[in-house]
């Protein structure tokens, strides 16, 4: 049995209490969050901490369901303690940096970093990987939306004056994106000043985005989410090779699975720490290797 323990019990947080508790292989030590006191219904019978260090029983891996910008500092912190760690880390550009960080830590500790293991990236960079190794020459195209996008959503949150806010993403083709997004403000706060914080943030300077100011987030908020994957390449020399991939799903509940599948081979690498495309896709999975490779192949 996998000891795993969840930290955050957010949208993902709540989502991967359901997952966990649909795998045989996991035994759940745990619920980490900010305060223990006064744990919602849902957690009741769960030993509820707000320090890992407090759990009756050292969990194999923590499954991070914090906010992106977190994650560095609660996985070294673990992977000290001899905790291994799933984050969900979404900010494209400053993988390679945080991979090269949590690649140190997790070896001086001896345990494992899985990083990056949502669906976007960590599943569809699989996908991508494996678009690439059909069509090595070729063009890839990324078109996510349209649907809430959890870790844009979660960046305008943290804006001093934002009460609440929803990012919608909206495919405008060849991997460019719109991003919408409605904010519910504080009273006293200058909308344009939070406008230029959401449009300065790396989540979103490099798209167009839009900001709305609404009454209530909770009108217009919905989990769902999707992308198309789209590319035209080259097979050795053979041109005009097309490939998609498309999928509809809820945001929360895959980026939860998927962080669950990930702590099953976070407990399965040596040490160190992976990205989604450096872990063989078996080791996703339950069971032998055997009866995947005699069903699956």
């Amino acid at each position: 049995m996998i000891k795993a323990a969840i930290v955050g019990y957010g949208n993902i947080g709540k989502a991967v209490l359901e997952a966990v508790s649909q795998a045989k292989d996991f035994e759940l030590c745990g619920i980490v969050r900010r305060s223990a006191l006064n744990p919602p219904p849902a957690l009741e019978g769960l030993e509820v901490v707000d320090d890992i260090r407090k759990l009756k029983e050292k969990p194999d891996v923590a499954i991070l369901c914090v906010p992106t910008r977190s994650v560095e500092a609660i996985a070294k912190d673990y992977l000290s303690l001899g905790i291994s760690t799933v984050d969900s880390f979404d900010i494209h550009s400053k993988i390679p940096a945080l991979h090269q960080s949590l690649e140190a830590a997790a070896k001086e500790h001896g345990r494992v970093a899985v990083m990056s293991a949502g669906w976007d990236p960590g599943t569809d960079s699989v996908i991508r990987a494996i678009l690439l190794a059909c069509a090595p020459k070729g063009l890839t195209y990324t078109n996510f939306g349209p649907g809430m996008s959890m870790g844009h959503t979660v960046a305008i949150k943290a804006i001093e004056g934002v009460r609440d806010a929803l990012s919608v993403t909206v495919p405008v083709g060849s991997g460019m994106h719109r991003r919408m997004c409605y904010v519910e403000l504080e009273d006293g706060y200058d909308p344009e000043h939070i406008k230029r914080r959401i449009k300065e943030d790396d989540y979103f300077k490099k798209d167009e985005t839009h900001v709305k100011f609404v009454r209530s987030v909770d009108d217009i908020r919905d989990s769902g989410h999707g992308v198309l994957l789209e590319r035209k390449g080259v097979s050795g020399v053979t041109p005009n090779q097309r490939f998609e991939f498309r999928m509809s799903i809820n945001n929360p509940a895959l980026t939860a699975q998927v962080m669950v599948s990930s702590a099953r081979a976070a407990v399965r690498q040596q040490p160190g720490c992976y990205t989604l495309i450096e872990i063989p896709p078996v080791d996703l999975l339950p069971g032998e290797r055997e009866e995947h490779i005699k069903h699956l192949v």
